[in-house]
């Protein structure tokens, strides 16, 4: 892999791993429409590493808050605050149900289809359709419980489908369900951590007996910074487009790239 392929799927990775107009479905594309394919396993692992780098510098105070909550709680300490992260603790733990569940058990039938360019032009109109409508879903305050938690996990596990947007599918579902909307934007992109994770770890046997090579480490290197920056500015504006109810901007975009990609394949 030359240095502008690691720098183009960087900066792919970062944005499309959080704005809601698909990671893996641009990734799709891009392999081909720029012959981007076949960067291999650990190229992959490391811009999952980016990405995770950057949700943890965003909600580094909730993290650590959520993270540390467990042990104040055993120390006697009943604060609202501290009773709050336990709940999102808990709520993190049942929404990782769903992509659990496909992870182990579908993992080889969905990558199958992961090549299907009509598929992943289909589900990025299903994703455009959801931010379209994201815009008229009235805001109800009801308060995240576990049943929204597992609801927004089932959208997770379905959004493995190259096309479906996670963040989109997750707040919109949390949205649907009456959340306010910046609390499940926040609760979508701190549940992403986990599943993250749990992407890198399915990859660490292939990792082991395929190490990279000495001279595709700087490039590697590249990928991954430039993931994780581009990640953290995805994060951050997606954070205030929700804050100001503007979601349908991606679904337009994604409704055009839809579209396009239509009329791609039949005139190709």
């Amino acid at each position: 892999m030359d240095l502008f392929k690691a720098l183009v799927l960087g900066i792919v990775q970062g944005l499309t791993e959080f704005l809601p107009i698909s990671s893996s479905g641009h990734l799709v594309i891009g392999a081909e429409l720029l012959d981007f394919r076949q960067q291999g396993v650990v190229f992959e692992v490391c811009l999952h590493m980016g990405t995770l780098l950057s949700v943890l510098l965003v909600f580094r105070r909730e993290i650590w808050a959520m993270s540390t909550a467990p042990f104040q709680y055993m120390r006697g300490e009943r604060s609202v605050q501290i009773l709050q992260n336990l709940r999102w603790d808990l709520y993190v733990l049942i929404s990782l149900v769903p992509a659990v569940f496909v992870g182990l058990f579908l993992k080889d039938s969905i990558e199958s289809v992961f090549a299907s360019l009509p598929l992943v032009f289909f589900m990025l109109s299903i994703t455009g359709v959801m931010m379209i409508a994201s815009g008229f879903l009235p805001p109800r305050n009801v308060l995240l419980q576990g049943r929204h938690a597992f609801i927004i996990g089932c959208a997770q596990a379905l959004a493995i489908l190259p096309g479906l947007s996670r963040s989109g599918s997750t707040i919109f579902a949390g949205m649907a369900l009456g959340i306010d909307r910046q609390a499940v934007a926040r609760f979508s992109f701190i549940m992403s951590i986990p599943a993250i994770c749990g992407a890198m770890v399915l990859q660490v046997e292939e990792l082991m007996t395929n190490p990279p090579s000495a001279e595709s480490l700087g490039n590697i290197a590249v990928g991954t910074t430039t993931a994780a920056m581009t990640g953290y500015f995805a994060i951050v504006l997606l954070l205030d487009i929700v804050r100001r109810n503007r979601l349908q901007w991606f679904g337009y975009y994604c409704l055009a790239v839809s579209f396009a990609g239509a009329g791609y394949l039949f005139m190709s």
